[in-house]
């Protein structure tokens, strides 16, 4: 089998990569993936694959092989790109100005059309049912995984087990990573706002300055991680914006900033709102001003079930060689994959997609973000091998 699913991959690796390039092209925004799931749709009719379509964008397909009682496996596939201009100048360039898929998901969804063609045709030959997730609104909270969940996609059938690779231009293409356990960190999104009465700069008696408030506040908001939690559990609390004013001789009656919390431990996730929230409060209060505070929960962390993700990594050993296959590093990065996986078994995965000899290592979430398209060849295949013997 493994020389079947190598040798498909390899065959049709030049049409995925035109499907890359009509994705890349053509990128939509969290939860307006329209063109994309009719794409999706289509292709997935065309090779008589049935499917349903969940949470208005979401697509999700079934693969029925011998006994398909047996055993399910999912295989998961974000669809959604970024509000990012692009800057790179190649043939598929966005052809939507400010939007991009500047995070890769072109190529994930790729992979999965392509690995589902390869399971479709060799379903005679290996046991069990695949269900084929096309998932939109990665990037944007509350994150389509939560509301596809919601919507049943873990039931009828219910899969044991789910996988999904993500690119990564750090690593060289033709290579892979696994973790077991702790992946990537949970992520909430946190906004404030200082409000008090304004007034003439040169006059500053009669205010209390939410500007000189915001400062003391991010400044003191630091302690919350280095003074409260255990350093040996990993945690980021960064303050992204800070807004108010507009000329130099105005104090603001309001200033706003906006930040993100990461962390690795629910107990301490939640403790450490409360903190924020109680430290705001009451360091605003305490200047002369009023504070309003919401903490936006969003992803929990990825978990990497570790005897699912060890025997996936020795699975994609022999599929690449011991050579090519890699620890996965721990990242504050967020995913909603942690939905799925604090659900069922999950392993998430790393795709090589650089390529320095090429000059292909500008990093996720920018501008110039593109990969070297050897990496779609090994993406399909490897799909399709967890797929049929995990």
């Amino acid at each position: 089998m493994l020389d079947t699913i190598q040798q498909l991959a390899r065959q049709y690796a030049p049409s995925f990569i035109s499907v890359r390039h009509h994705l890349h092209a053509h990128p939509e925004l969290s939860f307006q993936e329209h063109q994309t799931s009719n794409y999706i749709q289509k292709m997935l009719t065309e090779w008589g694959i049935p499917f349903d379509v969940k949470a208005t964008t979401g697509v999700v397909g079934l693969i029925e092989g011998k006994n398909p009682k047996k055993r399910i496996i999912a295989l998961r596939a974000d669809m959604d790109a970024l509000p990012i201009r692009e800057e790179n100048n190649v043939p598929y360039k966005s052809r939507v100005d400010g939007v991009m898929h500047a995070c890769g998901h072109d190529v994930h969804t790729t992979c999965l059309l392509g690995a589902a063609k390869i399971l479709q045709e060799t379903k005679d030959n290996w046991e069990g049912t695949v269900k084929l997730i096309f998932q939109p609104g990665e990037e944007k909270n509350p994150g389509g995984a939560s509301l596809l969940i919601k919507e049943g996609v873990l039931e009828n059938p219910a899969p044991e087990k789910i996988f999904a690779l993500h690119v990564h231009p750090g690593m060289e293409v033709g290579t892979f990573s696994f973790r077991g356990g702790m992946v990537m960190a949970s992520a909430d999104e946190i906004y404030i706002s200082i409000k008090c009465k304004g007034g003439h700069a040169a006059a500053p008696q009669f205010t209390a300055d939410p500007i000189l408030i915001a400062s003391h506040l991010i400044i003191s908001l630091q302690q919350i991680v280095s003074r409260n939690n255990n350093p040996f559990n990993p945690s980021v609390l960064s303050i992204t914006a800070i807004n108010g004013g507009n000329t130099t001789n105005v104090i603001p009656s309001e200033v706003t900033l906006m930040g993100t919390f990461r962390a690795m431990n629910e107990e301490w996730r939640f403790k450490a709102h409360e903190l924020i929230k109680k430290q705001t409060e009451e360091l605003v209060t305490a200047m002369g001003a009023h504070a309003d505070i919401t903490i936006d929960v969003g992803y929990p962390f990825v978990f990497n079930n570790e005897s699912l993700s060890a025997a996936a990594k020795e699975l994609a050993i022999q599929y690449a060689g011991a050579n090519k296959v890699f620890e996965t590093e721990l990242r504050m990065g967020a995913e909603d994959f942690a939905f799925y996986s604090h659900q069922i078994p999950g392993c998430f995965f790393r795709l090589g997609a650089g390529n320095q000899a090429k000059n292909i290592t500008s990093n996720v979430h920018t501008p110039t973000f593109d990969i070297d398209e050897a990496a779609i060849e090994q993406g399909i295949g490897m799909m399709a091998w967890l797929a049929v013997q995990s």
